[in-house]
């Protein structure tokens, strides 16, 4: 006799403020300290645009997220990191600020969904597209969900070397 084989619960879904916390801990888990955002500024733009986070839980348990804000802006800029007062719920552009995926979770196509999931709604939406900056080895990750890199992003954040990309819709 054999066992039944069961799947976890995949549930998909916008944040919420009640999901603060277990989004600053993903963020921390996936991302070096100069890097991760923390709960303040995670508080601060689930007020200001939660529709704007697109979450994966299996079981129950947050493992994947795809976030950022709105602009008229054509480029990512550190600042809008902080400032939620840039976001502009109009905006032709949707900036992606983070796409993390548990470590013990990743090359199961989590993120891909989400992204999926966002670029999706924009279309919907009527958004021109959708920016993020990444690091060099994930220039080929995100070119196989459409974005094109622009070259050297003028961004300093955590000190690093940023790339941007858009993915036009």
């Amino acid at each position: 006799m054999r066992c039944p084989v069961t799947q976890p619960e995949m549930i998909i879904r916008n944040a919420t403020l009640a999901d603060c916390t277990a989004i600053t801990a993903l963020e921390a888990a996936c991302f070096p300290p100069a890097e991760a955002a923390p709960y303040d500024s995670f508080f601060a733009r689930l007020t200001a645009f939660p529709e704007r986070f697109w979450l994966l839980f299996l079981d129950g348990k947050l493992v994947s997220m795809v976030n950022g804000s709105l602009t008229d802006e054509r480029d990512l800029r550190d600042e809008m990191f902080h400032d939620t007062a840039l976001h502009d719920p109009a905006g032709k552009w949707q900036m992606i600020f983070g796409v993390a995926t548990l470590p013990a979770y990743r090359c199961r196509g989590f993120a891909g969904k989400l992204l999926d999931i966002a670029i999706e709604q924009c279309r919907k939406e009527g958004r021109e597209g959708l920016v993020l900056t990444c690091k060099q080895a994930k220039l080929a990750y995100y070119g196989s969900h459409g974005f094109v890199s622009e070259g050297l992003s003028a961004s300093e954040h955590g000190g690093d070397v940023w790339y941007q990309m858009r993915r036009k819709i």
